[in-house]
């Protein structure tokens, strides 16, 4: 008997391998500063020190996102890889999450086994960073996996117990991030109302909301009344950043793959049921056509309520994947738990998101095959090679590739690679007399992405329940914080001051600070900010 056709604890132990390896991946390799880093790294740092978010600090999420990195930097220290560690617990708590909620819904093993690396490859294996836009969508995840447990659970005290915990990640999901976490929390509603419809457990909604509003209550009350300050639900100074076109020109104007998705899973609907009334008492098949709908309508919602990077919605791919083959393989009589359509349909799977693996490997072939080199494009006594490589000239002289980037001394950035300019900014920062006579009491304001410095220089960080985690005008902070930092830049608060300039971003770092760092303080270094493109400049001040 092959190995594929056993059953029980070998698919267990084979898609395990599946999200466990392909989730370690990433500590054996070495990695550039990613942009915007730096507030993963700053709230993990101040809450592995203790601070109390929105009596120390004040943000406009809930501190969901940090709770796994502070934990890491209490584990293995407030390193940058500390990070990457803690995206590996993360990636393996999605992987088994979604492969427990299609156990629930009674998806084969052979199918659930594709889905699971349909899954990994289009979602988890790039996501290298803890990042708050994923981080809320495996909240949310491991959410939905207790309450799908809930439903089909033989016990009512251990169904309540997986609602209870179910009722617990749905909220570290919104106090992630809101929009997610507040579709999330719709979700579960719905899929809550339809199964106490066809369980006659008509409690069960008004017990999860209880749960629920009950776990707000005790992690929020501690909070007040900064919380209610700084957590963005629509009060002032917060500002709605949408619009109703936002929605409908990425809706209609893009999104072919959820458009397409919601076709094919209407389709297949549509030709698997014989009775309508029957099936909508198949409570399994329901939930999973309703959980599918569900997330991809929440991914062509969230596309546009969390724009940036732009991926941030794929966890769509594996849900509907997982839903369409289901229907196919039972329309076609397809048995994907046999070793060789199962092994035909993993190398499909494999082709088809070639693009997250296949750029390790192209690392290797562009050793072996190289490109053609262009030669000077001006000269005219020789001849030119024009491809798709270089049909485009590149006209940013400030421009410094990857390829060129190098290593800090710098524990914190260990193992962590950025421009040559920003490394040896670094250590001429370190050099500074205010730096080097620094007995522990030197007074840092850190407007850059180079937070990690806290640790090196060192200094502590500010606090206050009227400061700032982050420092972007208009949604990190607002007029009356930036008043305050104008006002102790004209007294000379600060002993040394680290300011990004980023003339291409809204007031990433407030402009208008700038022009009284230009008036008040000396400026005695700058240099290249470690981003892709390099189009940000780093200015220290000293008094």
């Amino acid at each position: 008997m092959s190995f594929f056709s056993l059953k029980g604890r070998k698919w267990t132990v084979t898609e395990s391998l599946v999200i466990i390896l392909l989730a370690l991946v990433p500590l054996f390799v070495t990695f550039p500063y990613r942009v915007n880093i730096f507030l993963s790294w700053e709230g993990a740092y101040r809450m592995s020190a203790g601070q109390i978010p929105f009596k120390d600090f004040g943000s406009p999420l809930g501190y969901g996102f940090w709770i796994v990195p502070a934990l890491f930097f209490k584990i293995f220290g407030p390193e940058m890889v500390s990070l990457v560690k803690a995206q590996v617990l993360l990636n393996i708590m999605a992987g088994f999450a979604f492969r427990s909620i299609l156990k629930s819904v009674g998806v084969k093993p052979g199918v659930r086994l594709l889905s699971v690396l349909v899954f990994v490859l289009s979602y988890s294996f790039f996501n290298f960073w803890p990042w708050y836009n994923h981080t809320v969508i495996v909240y949310e995840l491991v959410g939905f996996s207790f309450l799908f447990k809930s439903f089909f659970s033989d016990s009512r005290k251990r169904s309540y117990i997986w609602m209870a915990l179910a009722a617990l990640f749905i909220f570290l999901s919104v106090f992630t991030k809101q929009d997610g976490g507040g579709m999330a929390f719709m979700l579960s509603l719905l899929f809550l109302a339809y199964n106490s419809f066809q369980t006659r457990r008509w409690l069960d909604l008004p017990i999860f909301g209880g749960m629920f509003l009950v776990i707000a209550v005790l992690f929020i009350a501690p909070l007040m009344p900064g919380f209610a300050y700084w957590f963005n639900h629509g009060q002032a100074p917060h500002s709605s950043r949408l619009a109703i076109n936002d929605f409908t020109d990425e809706i209609f104007g893009n999104s072919n793959w959820i458009k397409g998705y919601v076709v094919l899973v209407i389709l297949c609907i549509t030709a698997g049921v014989q009775q309508w009334n029957t099936w909508l008492q198949q409570r399994r098949e329901v939930l999973f056509a309703l959980l599918t709908l569900g997330i991809l309508g929440e991914a062509a919602i969230f596309q546009v309520t969390s724009y940036t990077p732009p991926d941030n919605n794929i966890f769509f791919h594996s849900f509907a994947f997982a839903f369409i083959a289901t229907y196919l393989c039972n329309h076609l009589q397809v048995n994907l738990d046999r070793g060789k359509p199962l092994l035909l349909a993993t190398v499909l799977v494999l082709f088809w998101w070639s693009g997250t693996w296949w750029k390790y490997i192209s690392r290797f072939t562009d050793r072996l095959f190289p490109a053609q080199e262009m030669v000077d494009a001006h000269h005219p006594n020789q001849e030119n090679v024009v491809n798709r490589r270089n049909f485009m000239l590149n006209s940013d002289t400030t421009d410094v590739p990857v390829s060129s980037w190098i290593f800090s001394d710098l524990k914190p950035f260990r193992k962590i690679y950025m421009p040559a300019s920003t490394v040896q900014g670094m250590d001429r920062l370190m050099n500074l007399p205010v730096v080097k006579g620094n007995k522990g009491d030197l007074k840092v304001l850190n407007m850059s992405e180079l937070t990690p410095l806290a640790v090196v220089i060192p200094y502590k960080p500010e606090t206050g329940p009227d400061f700032p985690l982050w420092y972007h005008l208009g949604v990190g902070m607002f007029n009356r914080q930036l008043a305050t930092f104008k006002q102790k830049v004209k007294d000379h608060h600060y002993d040394l001051i680290i300011y990004e300039y980023a003339p291409g971003l809204n007031n990433f770092f407030p402009f208008a600070l700038r022009d009284d760092l230009k008036q008040h303080y000396q400026q005695v270094d700058s240099f290249l900010a470690p981003r892709r493109p390099t189009n940000a400049i780093i200015e220290v001040y000293v008094k």
